[in-house]
């Protein structure tokens, strides 16, 4: 008798082993879309990613660099203060998207040119998003705002 209760308690737990292999890859399969890495544009120049991934990249919208083209087409380049990626996007910019100040898109690198899909800007005039903002003070070229 004990050992089919031992028997019975064994094929439980390889069940339970096996449905929670099963549910784990099944999540990593539903998440692998919703999954989106953060380059700075000197990652995305040293180690472009393949035209495939989508990513996000973050920095400085470049002085002088902002063209609008027909319609709601715009180009600027981004930088984080050592290199700059040209990035084009087709729709409606946020109102607080300017020169210098920080941004971050989610899109394509395709021939050297990111190609977004989704610009967010900073929220007032202080904020810069983390990811940049870490990205800055490691290459030395982040200011403090006055008062902080």
């Amino acid at each position: 008798m004990k050992s089919l209760k031992k028997q019975r308690r064994i094929q439980i737990i390889i069940v339970a082993f096996f449905a929670l292999v099963i549910s784990t890859a099944l999540i990593g399969y539903a998440m692998r879309d919703g999954i989106n890495f953060f380059y700075s544009p000197t990652q995305v120049t040293e180690n472009p990613p393949s035209p495939t991934e989508v990513f996000r990249i973050g920095g400085l919208v470049e002085e002088g660099s902002i063209q609008r083209g027909e319609g709601t087409e715009v180009s600027f380049r981004v930088t984080d203060g050592i290199n700059a990626v040209p990035v084009t996007y087709d729709g409606i910019l946020p109102d607080l998207f300017e020169e210098n100040q920080g941004m971050v898109g989610q899109g394509r690198y395709v021939n050297g040119t990111f190609e977004a899909f989704e610009i967010l800007a900073k929220h007032d005039e202080e904020y810069i998003p983390k990811e940049v903002l870490d990205v800055l003070k490691e290459n030395g070229t982040y200011v403090e705002p006055d008062g902080a």
